[in-house]
């Protein structure tokens, strides 16, 4: 499917977006306006990050910068003055444009002490189109990274030429809220750590199953907890890695190889620690630019960390001792990027910890089950192909603090399956993907006498259908639908009685028609539609809910607070 889609993808952006002159590099950075009806502008239905009530600090991280090279670009960060922590909240925010013109999506990221604090891709512009879009994130938890003077850099790769004329513009700050008076502070990582390309940041390209990420650290003495903020960027290759096959029929699927499955893993001193699921992005220019217009697939803007819980192993961490953490990408096929950031929460009362890991059952790797049922009959290739893994796991340890023994047990199960139907022929390819990975979670700590449990469920469901069709001239058509959701739900309980509970949904739904002439060159489209839902609510009486719907290319409607409790 989607070696055919790649030729596409190109030609999308070299011939839609043809007849453009480069663009002046003066156009200026601006904030993108309101969700209009009517505008062809991107847009999503994400919600911005909660506010603390107090008047925030703000610190310029970069100003309008262009982009358009592969360079680099690097700032320096300092912190609010008259504003010390511990904060409240602390929020990035990013506003970014390209001009009008051909330009394919991009990746950006932006680092500071080599510790990324935002990952995303960009929007693709039209000829007529120069879009604007806003990003948050919420910073709080590494908020041990802002207390003193670091280096910074943004990186955000862009070829501007004759060919390729848009040209990319950002803007970002750091918004820090005083605590309320007489309130605590939320709880926040004394120690964040990179596992970075080098000093000042950067991704690290693992191009196979073997390739890692891979950092050493000599850590605090007193570590009673540990998370690992994992980023898997499928690249190049791997770009559409969930359309993939086994290798031994990819030339005959006319798709990649190394199956449809891959997963994060991660390591401490090279042995097995936690999984990070893939999560399948699909960035503003994947199959056809036109689904994504004006709004883009989940999280395509910005990419949310899949966090890894790794405090049963705070025994180990606190020894004294250097310690490797590592990541790598089973089935990795040319390429994923990679970036993760440890976070370290220290036990206050002491300054040397001790314990041990009790149980770890998590074994050295998935055994995914391949089954191809494929025929040919007359030149007609049909049938399907299925991988499905499975995993449950559990990892256990305890620290002795000086508040008590804290005893930490995880036990997840994951399950992931993709099933492809194909129907390839000389005019014909059709190839219709349904995939899914579900993942639960819980993690139950003991200490004094008090139990606590934290029960998470995630589910990624993707339903891709493809069809390519062929004319008896060689002209064609490219249809396209898709159902990409992010699904979570977590709760917590204290002696088995709910304390917590929160829901997250968020559905887009793109379709569209493309059609090309006999040269393969797009001469239009038909029926381009696409919606987002996003809803999310917990127990503290926060709720957000919005619905978009677009039509060829323009926002169509807006919806709030559905499915919300109004007084």
């Amino acid at each position: 499917m989607f070696r055919r889609s790649r030729v596409y993808r190109w030609m999308a952006v070299l011939t839609v977006m043809a007849s453009v002159s480069l663009m002046t590099c003066s156009a200026a950075q601006s904030s993108p306006a309101p969700a209009q009806v009517g505008s062809a502008n991107t847009v999503t239905a994400d919600p911005p990050v909660p506010r603390p009530s107090t008047e925030p600090c703000v610190v310029q991280l970069f100003t309008n910068v262009r982009f358009a090279d592969f360079s680099p670009k690097p700032f320096s960060y300092a912190p609010p003055v008259g504003c010390p922590g511990p904060w409240a909240k602390v929020v990035f925010e990013g506003d970014f444009s390209v001009t009008a013109g051909r330009q394919f999506d991009r990746t950006g990221n932006i680092w500071i002490g080599g510790a990324n604090i935002y990952f995303g891709t960009t929007a693709e512009p039209s000829r007529t189109v120069s879009p604007s879009w806003h990003v948050e994130r919420d910073l709080t938890e590494y908020s041990a990274l802002f207390t003193a003077e670091q280096s910074g850099e943004v990186v955000l790769g862009n070829v501007v030429n004759s060919t390729f004329t848009g040209v990319i513009f950002g803007s970002a700050d750091l918004q820090f809220y005083p605590v309320e008076r007489f309130a605590e502070p939320p709880a926040a990582a004394d120690v964040v750590l990179p596992l970075s390309a080098g000093p000042n940041g950067g991704t690290v390209s693992l191009p196979t199953s073997t390739s890692t990420l891979a950092r050493s650290f000599t850590l605090p003495t007193n570590i009673e907890r540990a998370f690992l903020d994992v980023y898997a960027q499928s690249q190049a290759n791997d770009e559409f890695w969930y359309a993939c096959v086994p290798d031994d029929v990819a030339n005959e699927l006319q798709s990649c190889g190394a199956t449809a499955f891959r997963e994060a893993q991660i390591t401490i001193d090279g042995e097995p620690a936690g999984v990070a699921p893939v999560y399948p992005w699909i960035y503003t220019g994947g199959i056809d630019p036109f689904l994504w217009r004006p709004i883009p697939g989940v999280q395509a803007l910005n990419f949310v960390p899949y966090r890894v819980d790794l405090t049963p192993f705070a025994s180990v961490l606190s020894n004294g001792q250097t310690h490797q953490v590592a990541v790598r990408v089973f089935n990795a096929n040319r390429r994923f990027e990679a970036t993760a950031s440890l976070l370290l929460y220290l036990d206050h009362g002491s300054t040397q910890v001790t314990g041990e890991v009790t149980e770890n059952t998590i074994g050295n790797g998935p055994t995914p089950d391949v089954k191809e049922n494929l025929t040919t009959t007359n030149g007609v290739i049909s049938g399907t192909v299925t991988v499905q893994s499975s995993r449950q796991f559990t990892i256990a340890g305890f620290v002795e603090t000086s508040h008590g023994k804290v005893h930490t047990e995880a036990v997840q199960s994951i399950n992931f399956s993709n099933r492809q139907e194909f129907n390839i022929s000389a005019s014909t390819y059709v190839q219709n993907i349904t995939q899914t990975t579900s993942i639960s979670s819980q993690t139950t700590t003991k200490n004094r006498g008090i139990h606590q449990a934290t029960s998470k469920q995630l589910e990624w469901p993707l339903t891709i259908n493809f069809s390519f069709m062929t004319n008896p001239d060689h002209s064609g058509s490219q249809t396209t639908t898709i159902r990409q959701e992010f699904n979570s739900r977590e709760t917590v309980t204290e002696h088995d009685h709910p304390i917590f509970f929160s829901i997250l949904s968020n559905v887009v739904a793109p379709s569209d028609t493309l059609f090309f002439n006999a040269s393969g060159s797009i001469t239009g489209n038909q029926g381009q539609a696409s919606s987002q839902q996003y809803f999310s609510t917990d127990s503290s009486g926060a709720c957000y809910s919005r619905s978009i719907t677009a039509a060829d290319g323009l926002l169509t409607g807006i919806t709030d607070g559905q499915g919300c409790m109004r007084d």
